[in-house]
């Protein structure tokens, strides 16, 4: 009984933290110094649209650059605990039989990866001008392998392949990095390429080359984790 109290008095407590942070929120109508300046001065020095993308890729480059690494450590992880060793073992089981996916898995997925990869490749490209970038669009290439291996279990990916795309982009987007330091104000500063005309498709200077590659990483990183655990 005195337990239940306690638990009790605990979740009201935490029900009046919510409730006095829910009534105590105002919108705010202006900007913070540091927000006005992104606002402003994103589109003038680096040249796109989309302050996001280049407040994550130029401004805050290095955090960009753990997370992918934080990524790269979570495949390697996978692949190191759920990897299958290619020496078969004397008493090992038989692989039990793989359900063939049902018709509507299939159709689906005939109908949709070509549009799936396609609109990751789009979220990818555009990232500099729209909503998106590496990251999503990465993501949204990773979940068309999803649905590729739910339509077709037998389907097994070359991790060969994604290892070295996976690795080559990460080796670019140093190099990339490398480049903005030397030519530009530092480290991933995209400004060491030309800014082109505000808007088209060829502009922002390195932003869509970063941008890119690291869609390629994250598709191919987040490709060999759910692979891993299929297996």
């Amino acid at each position: 009984m005195k337990r239940q109290i306690v638990n009790a008095l605990i979740v009201a407590l935490f029900g009046l933290i919510f409730a006095g942070i829910a009534f105590g929120y105002e919108e705010r109508w202006f900007l913070r110094p540091l927000a006005e300046f992104y606002v402003t001065q994103t589109p003038i020095e680096l040249g796109l649209p989309n302050i996001v993308t280049g407040i994550l890729i130029t401004w805050r480059g290095f955090d960009t650059l753990g997370e992918v690494a934080v990524l790269f450590m979570v495949a390697a992880s996978v692949g190191l605990l759920l990897g299958t060793s290619a020496t078969p073992q004397a008493n090992a089981q038989p692989l039990p039989l793989v359900r063939s996916p049902g018709e509507v898995v299939e159709s689906g997925a005939a109908t949709l990866l070509p549009l799936i990869f396609m609109f990751g490749a789009y979220v990818i490209a555009n990232g500099h001008l729209s909503a998106g970038g590496g990251f999503q669009g990465g993501a949204i290439v990773a979940s068309g392998v999803v649905l590729l291996m739910l339509a077709r279990p037998r389907t097994s990916l070359s991790l060969g392949f994604l290892a070295i795309t996976e690795s080559a982009s990460g080796v670019l987007y140093v190099a990339l990095g490398l480049m903005g330091a030397i030519f530009a104000g530092g480290f991933l500063d995209s400004r060491f390429l030309p800014a082109g005309t505000f808007g088209a498709f060829i502009s922002a200077g390195a932003i869509p080359v970063i941008s890119t590659l690291l869609g390629i990483k994250v598709g191919a990183e987040l490709s060999v984790i759910v692979d891993r655990f299929r297996s």
